[in-house]
């Protein structure tokens, strides 16, 4: 094993420092001196060094899976050390949880590719036609379209967790289907596993500016969009998986469990963000009235369960002691949807908060209660400007930055819209800014009021990105949610795997 002291000379800035670090405390002792700058290159050259060795750490873990299948009997490389798999192996060895070991063992056998025993063409997609009996000069294989994921993977671009989160994320390509010869089937096969890996790729350069979390969501609004067929069947799966389920332990406590639907769940998120935005750092109030409300919740002794746990009581009391047609007549308070409509005909609606893709049956019905807001948008997906010179955004206005920036645009942060203030990027009484959609974007309290005492700045060209401007002069775009960038760009469904050619 390598000395505390080699393991430091990975470091350049503990190197250069000169200083002894052949001890983990020694090592404390000189981190703790330096500056913040140093204290963040000592994080990212760390980083850097355990990149490199978590490839080694992969490339065992993926050879361990592969030679501990099934097949293999006690005679496989886990079964040998005791073990009855190897995600059990890479735990007790790595003493990491459970899921943690498990995603090793995903990634690691990704990570080998071919060389992990891929399944043959007729393995993987057991629907497609049969060989024909003339012999071709080489064997047809589907397109590997991991590859660029591992490439990623082994040049450092992306993470192990990231990897996992967009391969999961795009999950298996679907077949080919409709009357098809085999020429025919292969194109589309081809054409469908392209577009797979050329959504890794846009996930692969979005990485660096998305949290693991964005990039799975994102990977499967993509995968959503380039199936809708799909999505329209995982949204009726998790439909017909709703439960709730009631039990008491073993110190007397009911409890219960319940599994939601897309519509359920946006539905309660929504409600319960509504009440508790003043103690989540929602938007500050600037009426009074309000402003005492939000004080007195701020103040509840009660702890945010608590809080929640009594608003869906009341909600269910309020629903048993109402007459029917007064609960079930109303329209569903809160939920806002929206539905993109492309000129493809393609239409994918998500959640405002939540932007889980919904499809377009499920946003029909929600318009059938609620109505219908259109807002027409350029490519980019720019509103229409509804300018109005006044200090506050108007609620329509609100709701077209709300579509166009899905939620606080601070990179890394994952607040919603409606946790969000509407941030005027001219100074209103220093450079006659104008309350125009085009001036104005969305950020959470924290963001916002960090970009006014903490000197930095938004700048924007036109229509353009957003530049924010950091106080050391450095500059970054601000880029919407991963899902919008998506939804106004050019992905779709590949041609043949939705209109198949007729043989």
């Amino acid at each position: 094993m390598a000395t505390f002291t080699e393991v430091a000379e990975l470091v350049p800035t503990l190197r250069d420092r000169g200083d002894a670090c052949a001890s983990l405390t020694q090592a404390l002792h000189a981190v703790t001196a330096m500056t913040d700058a140093e204290v963040v290159a000592v994080l990212r050259e760390s980083n850097e060094a355990l990149q490199h060795a978590e490839q080694l750490r992969l490339i065992a873990v993926g050879v361990i899976a592969i030679r501990s299948r099934r097949d293999a009997g006690h005679s496989g490389a886990a079964q040998k050390e005791g073990h009855s798999s190897a995600a059990s192996l890479v735990q007790k060895i790595t003493g990491s949880s459970k899921a943690d070991a498990s995603r090793q063992v995903r990634v690691g056998e990704a990570m080998l590719g071919d060389e992990a025993g891929s399944p043959e063409p007729d393995e993987e997609q057991p629907d497609a036609p049969q060989e024909s009996s003339q012999e071709s000069d080489a064997p047809w294989r589907p397109i590997d379209w991991r590859a660029p994921l591992r490439a990623a993977r082994r040049d450092g671009r992306i993470s192990t967790t990231q990897f996992d989160v967009i391969e999961r994320g795009l999950g298996e390509p679907p077949a080919a289907e409709g009357a098809l010869d085999e020429q025919q089937y292969r194109d589309a096969d081809d054409r469908i596993r392209e577009a797979w890996a050329e959504a890794a790729e846009q996930l692969i350069a979005e990485a660096s500016e998305r949290t693991a979390e964005e990039l799975g969501a994102a990977a499967r609004a993509i995968r959503d969009l380039l199936d809708p067929e799909g999505a329209e069947r995982r949204f009726l799966e998790r439909h017909d998986k709703r439960s709730y389920r009631e039990w008491t332990d073993q110190y007397g406590v009911r409890r219960a469990s319940i599994a939601y639907e897309d519509h359920g769940a946006v539905l309660i998120s929504t409600l319960i963000n509504s009440v508790l935005r003043p103690r989540r750092g929602g938007p500050r109030f600037v009426d009074s009235e309000e402003q005492a409300k939000a004080k007195a919740l701020a103040d509840d002794p009660r702890t945010n369960e608590q809080l929640q746990y009594d608003l869906i009581i009341d909600l269910l009391r309020a629903g048993a002691l109402a007459e029917a047609k007064d609960v079930f007549g109303t329209r569903q308070a809160g939920v806002r949807l929206v539905q993109v409509v492309r000129e493809d005909g393609t239409r994918a609606g998500y959640a405002e908060d939540g932007l889980g893709v919904l499809p377009a049956s499920a946003v029909d019905q929600h318009i059938c209660d609620s109505g219908v807001v259109p807002v027409r948008v350029d490519a980019c997906g720019n509103p229409l400007d509804v300018g109005r010179e006044q200090r506050l955004f108007t609620p329509r206005q609100r709701i077209a930055l709300a579509l166009r920036d899905g939620g606080c645009r601070w990179q890394g942060c994952d607040r919603p819209a409606s946790y969000c203030e509407a941030h005027h990027i001219d100074e209103w009484h220093r450079d006659s800014g104008r309350t125009d959609i085009d001036r104005g974007i969305l950020l959470c309290r924290f963001h916002h009021m960090e970009l006014h005492h903490g000197g930095w700045r938004i700048a924007r060209s036109g229509r353009g990105d957003f530049q924010l401007h950091d106080p050391g002069g450095g500059v970054r775009a601000l880029r919407a949610r991963g899902f919008l960038s998506y939804a106004w760009g050019e992905l779709g469904p590949p041609p043949l795997r939705f209109r198949p050619a007729v043989a």
